[in-house]
C-alpha cells in the first residue's frame, strides 16, 4: 500500500462503478434485472483456456503479484541473460534445408547479409548431404552467428563433420561459438519422426561437454507436441518431462548435473494468441529453473529458448492472413523473452509454388517480419516489457502451475517415455485437439479466411495441396469442405449453390443474410440473394435461381408470420432443402408440413451442417 494511503479506501477506485456498468449492459442484453446477475456479474465475462485457466475481463492492482527478480537472475522468468545486446534483441533464425550445398551456402550468406543472425541447417535426409557440410558452412563466422543442426538419424555423422570444421576455426574466444546439435530423440518419437536414439544423444552430449565451444547437444522440442494439438500447459509440461528424461540419462552416464543442464535447448511454438505466447515463454523459464533448483544447480537453469511460429495456426485458404498471424506470434515470443525466433513463411502450409510466388519472397517476408519488430519497433530494446502487467504476471503464474501439474501427471505415469509408450500423452493431447476442433467447427473460435470471411474467388488448390496435413491445423476441417467444393467446380464448372430468401425490409433481414452467406461460403457453397421480395415473389425467385437449397433470412417475428407460407412456395418451386437462419423456436408453432428442414445458428456445428449440405448438392 502506498505511503499515506487510506487503509479504509476502496482497493481499486472505480471498480464498483465498472462492475455496476457491466451489470447494466449484461442485464440489458440478457433481458433480466441486474440484481439477478449476482454480486460479481463480471464473472459472466470470464473466458476459459484449453488448460482450464480463467481469463478475467479486467485486471487491476487487486491482482498484483510480487515482482520477479531481474533478468539473468533465478528463476529467470524475466529472461536468462542480464547483458543481452539490446541493439540485437533476439536472434533472427532462418532455416535452410536444400540438398545443393553450394546453393545453400549462397542462401545462408545472403540471408546473413540481410538481417538473419542465426542459422538452422537441415542435414542428411533433412537437407544438405552430410559429406557436403563443409561446403554449406563455408564462410560462416561461428562466433557471430549461432548454428543449429537438424540431422535426424544422421546426427552422429553430421556432428563429426561439424567438430572437424570447428577444430580448424580460429576464434578469439571459443566459448563465443554457440552451436545446437539439435538431437531430439524423445520428442521426435512422439510424432514418429526418425531421429538418433537416446544412447547416441547421450554420447554426443558427452562429446559436447568436452569441447571448448558452447555446444548444446539436445533439443527439447515442445513444438512436436504442439503440432499434434496440445494446449500451452501440455506443451510446457511435456517438454519439462522430456527434459527430466534427458537429465536422468546424462547424469546416469556420468555427466555432472550442471553440465547436463547445459546440454539442453528448449523449442516452443509461438501462436497468434499474443498474451498466451508471452506467458508461455516466461512460465517455461520458471519451470526449468525449478527443476535446476531441485537438482542443486539453480544457476544452471537458464536454458536457451527457441520460438518457432505455430504450424497448426497456418491456413491454406487466404494464406496471406498468415503474415498477420506470424507477426503476432513473433511479437509474443519477443516480448516473452525467447532467445531466438523462427518465423515460418506465410505459405508454409502449401506446396512450394502453389501461390505463384517465389520461395525467396516468402522467406524475405518471414525474415522482415522480425526485422520490423526489432529495427523499427525496437522491441528488443527492453528486456521483459510485459513485467508488471497484472494480466501477464497472473497468466504466467497460472500457466506455470498448470504445466507443472501436467508434468507431474506424466512423471507419476513413469516419465515421458512411459507416458509416450502407454499412450497417456497422446490421449491427453487428443482430448485438447478434439475440444479445439469442436470450437472451430461451432465457430466459437474464429479462423479468418476459413470459418470467418472466406473468399470463394480464390484459385482452387492443387491436388498436392489437398493431401492430409502432418500437423493438427486448426482450420483443416473447413478447408476439407472447400476442397470438396473445388472438386465440384472442376467437374461442373460452377460451385455448389444456394439461394437466400430475405423476408421483410433490409433492416430486418440484412444481418442474417450476411451471416448465412459467410457460413455457407466457409463450406464452399456459393450464395445469391434476389433482394427484398414480396411474399408472392418467393417461388419465382427460387425457380430463377435454379438452386435446390434455399435459406430464409429475417427476424424471429417475421418468421412467425411468413415462414410457413415461404416454405410452401419454395417446395412448390422445386427446392429440395429449405433452411432457416435462426433458432427452431422461432417457428415452433408451424405445422410439420410448413417447417424448414434445418436451422442455421451462430453456434451450430457448422462443419457437420455444411458437410451434409455439400452431400445433398452432390459435392
Amino acid at each position: 500500500m502506498p505511503i499515506g494511503a487510506d487503509p479504509g479506501a476502496e482497493p481499486v477506485p472505480g471498480y464498483a462503478a465498472w462492475r455496476k456498468g457491466v451489470a447494466g449492459v449484461l442485464a440489458k442484453t440478457r433481458k433480466v434485472e441486474a440484481a439477478e446477475l449476482g454480486d460479481e456479474p463480471e464473472r459472466l465475462l470470464d473466458v476459459s483456456t484449453y488448460d482450464g485457466l480463467t481469463i478475467a475481463p479486467l485486471y487491476t492492482r487487486r491482482d498484483e503479484l510480487p515482482e520477479p527478480p531481474l533478468p539473468g537472475e533465478f528463476p529467470f522468468v524475466r529472461g536468462t541473460d542480464a547483458t543481452r545486446d539490446v541493439q540485437r534483441g533476439w536472434h533472427v533464425t532462418a532455416r535452410f534445408d536444400g540438398s545443393d550445398a553450394a546453393a545453400v551456402n549462397e542462401e545462408i550468406l545472403a540471408a546473413l547479409d540481410n538481417g538473419v543472425s542465426s542459422v538452422w541447417l537441415g542435414v542428411g535426409e533433412r537437407g544438405v548431404p552430410v559429406a557436403d557440410l563443409p561446403v554449406a558452412l563455408r564462410g560462416l563466422l561461428f562466433d557471430l552467428a549461432p548454428l543449429a543442426l537438424d540431422a535426424g538419424a544422421d546426427a552422429s555423422a553430421a556432428t563429426a563433420h561439424l567438430f572437424s570444421i570447428l577444430d580448424g576455426y580460429q576464434a578469439a574466444e571459443p566459448a563465443d561459438i554457440r552451436v545446437s546439435l539439435g538431437v531430439s530423440p524423445l520428442t521426435s518419437q512422439f510424432n514418429g519422426i526418425t531421429h538418433a536414439d537416446l544412447d547416441t544423444a547421450v554420447a554426443l552430449a558427452q562429446q559436447a561437454v568436452a569441447r571448448p565451444e558452447t555446444i548444446r547437444a539436445l533439443t527439447v522440442c515442445g513444438v512436436a507436441v504442439h503440432n499434434a494439438g496440445a494446449s500451452d500447459a501440455q506443451e510446457l509440461g511435456a517438454a519439462v518431462a522430456a527434459g527430466l528424461e534427458y537429465l536422468r540419462a546424462l547424469t546416469g552416464a556420468g555427466v555432472g548435473v550442471a553440465d547436463a543442464l547445459g546440454q539442453l535447448v528448449f523449442r516452443f511454438a509461438a501462436t497468434d494468441d499474443q498474451f498466451g505466447t508471452i506467458a508461455k515463454f516466461r512460465a517455461a523459464r520458471r519451470l526449468w529453473a525449478r527443476v535446476a533448483e531441485q537438482l542443486g544447480a539453480p544457476e544452471a537453469g537458464n536454458a536457451p529458448q527457441w520460438a518457432v511460429t505455430s504450424a497448426p495456426m497456418m491456413t491454406q485458404r487466404d494464406p496471406w492472413v498468415n503474415m498477420l498471424r506470424t507477426t503476432l506470434a513473433a511479437f509474443g515470443a519477443g516480448v516473452g523473452g525467447a532467445d531466438q525466433v523462427t518465423v515460418l513463411p506465410f505459405d508454409s502450409a502449401l506446396p512450394a509454388g502453389e501461390l505463384d510466388v517465389s520461395q525467396a519472397f516468402s522467406q524475405r517476408m518471414a525474415r522482415n517480419t522480425q526485422l520490423l519488430l526489432l529495427e523499427e519497433s525496437h522491441l528488443g530494446h527492453v528486456q521483459d516489457p510485459g513485467a508488471g502487467s497484472w494480466y501477464v504476471e497472473s497468466l504466467t503464474d497460472a500457466l506455470a502451475a498448470k504445466a507443472w501439474e501436467f508434468m507431474q501427471e506424466l512423471e507419476a505415469a513413469g516419465g515421458f517415455r512411459a507416458a509416450l509408450d502407454s499412450g497417456l500423452l497422446a490421449e491427453r493431447v487428443a482430448q485438447t485437439r478434439a475440444q479445439r476442433d469442436r470450437d472451430v467447427a461451432h465457430r466459437k473460435t474464429s479462423v479468418t479466411g476459413v470459418n470467418e470471411f472466406p473468399n470463394l474467388a480464390e484459385t482452387p488448390l492443387s491436388e498436392a495441396a489437398r493431401e492430409p496435413a502432418s500437423v493438427a491445423r486448426y482450420g483443416a476441417a473447413f478447408e476439407a469442405l472447400r476442397n470438396r467444393s473445388d472438386a465440384y467446380l472442376a467437374a461442373h464448372g460452377e460451385r455448389p449453390k444456394a439461394v437466400l430468401i430475405p423476408l421483410g425490409p433490409v433492416a430486418e433481414h440484412n444481418v442474417r443474410v450476411t451471416f448465412t452467406a459467410n457460413v455457407l461460403a466457409s463450406g464452399g457453397i456459393e450464395t445469391n440473394s434476389p433482394g427484398a421480395l414480396e411474399l408472392s415473389e418467393i417461388g419465382t425467385a427460387a425457380t430463377e435461381s435454379g438452386a435446390k437449397v434455399a435459406v430464409l433470412c429475417g427476424t424471429d417475428g417475421r418468421y412467425g408470420s411468413e415462414a410457413g407460407a415461404a416454405v410452401t412456395q419454395l417446395r412448390a418451386a422445386g427446392v429440395t432443402t429449405v433452411l432457416l437462419a435462426g433458432p427452431e423456436k422461432a417457428v415452433a408453432d408451424l405445422p410439420d408440413a410448413q417447417r424448414p428442414d434445418g436451422f442455421l445458428t451462430a453456434r451450430m456445428d457448422a462443419v457437420a451442417a455444411l458437410s451434409g449440405l455439400l452431400e445433398k448438392l452432390g459435392a
